[in-house]
């Protein structure tokens, strides 16, 4: 954004994009120290603030403004981003700093006005007279209008690149570079890292439907445990009817599926529903015929 006006040498006009992260951050910021406020009053009876929520506020904003635009020329986030506020009104040439009238009448714009439409919202709400009425009307008038020339304001600051917000117009007061900006550098590290584990984890959001877990856990169950041979223990437990070979505990309704071994009426329905290729983790028999096993107490 090369600047065309001869009188602007010595100062370096600050991008678009800069100006409006600096706006954002300056409104994370005041949201930040509100949240951090209204904390220390969990423990109070709720509503305690409501009464006096627009005062606190501007009080708030009173102090960021005392500490940043009033002592440094800038806002926080204009501070973060190399920025500062410069007097356009001065006819030099060189850096001018802001007045006292113009950091006043920002405070007055920026807190005063915000406070003022609160407050009169709060004020003319409730009221039904023909007067209060009125008033209420000619406030939302004035409210839509400054808004409605905030919006021009941007189409010509998007357009122009300067002066981001009508009071910064008004004011006479543009943002620039403190020091010569050197070329931004973007890096797309994080931004390739996040693409790459969204596509791999949309893939396994489509993988795994298609996987049926129940069967390969089986599966692998059974090539862990010997297929022939079984130990005199796990016979005599499959006898006695004293282990489910699915879930390990006390079979409930004993059944069996034509092998030695022993499944809960549950655990042996359940999955022969779920998968009619079924086969005993044990030793890998297929289910030929669900039977109660006949034993007695």
């Amino acid at each position: 954004m090369a600047s065309s006006i001869g009188n602007e040498k010595n100062v370096n006009p600050v991008l678009r994009i800069s100006q409006l992260d600096a706006l954002e951050l300056n409104k994370a910021l005041e949201q930040l120290v509100w949240s951090q406020f209204t904390s220390c009053f969990h423990g109070f009876k709720p509503g305690v603030l409501a009464h006096f929520e627009p005062e606190i506020k501007a009080f708030l904003c009173f102090i960021l403004w005392k500490f940043t635009v009033y002592s440094k020329n800038a806002t926080v986030g204009q501070t973060i981003l190399n920025i500062q506020y410069k007097n356009n009104l001065s006819q030099t040439e060189k850096y001018q700093p802001l007045s006292k009238h113009q950091k006043l009448w920002y405070l007055i714009f920026t807190v005063g006005g915000r406070w003022l439409e609160e407050r009169c919202y709060d004020l003319f709400s409730n009221r039904q007279q023909q007067s209060f009425c009125k008033i209420r009307s000619c406030i939302s008038f004035g409210s839509g209008l400054l808004k409605l020339c905030g919006l021009l304001n941007f189409l010509v600051f998007l357009r122009k690149g300067t002066f981001a917000t009508l009071t910064e117009r008004i004011l006479g007061i543009r943002s620039v570079f403190c020091k010569p900006r050197s070329i931004r550098q973007i890096g797309f590290e994080y931004m390739n890292r996040e693409l790459l584990w969204h596509g791999f984890a949309e893939f396994l959001i489509y993988l795994l439907p298609l996987i049926n877990v129940q069967k390969l856990k089986l599966k692998i169950s059974s090539w862990c445990s010997p297929i022939a041979g079984l130990s005199n223990s796990e016979n005599t437990l499959a006898t006695h009817c004293r282990e489910c070979s699915l879930c390990g505990e006390w079979p409930t309704m004993p059944h069996t599926i034509g092998c030695p071994h022993v499944f809960c009426y549950y655990c042996i329905q359940s999955n022969f529903l779920f998968d009619m290729y079924f086969t005993c983790p044990k030793c890998g028999s297929e289910v030929h015929n669900l039977q109660p096993l006949k034993y007695k107490i």
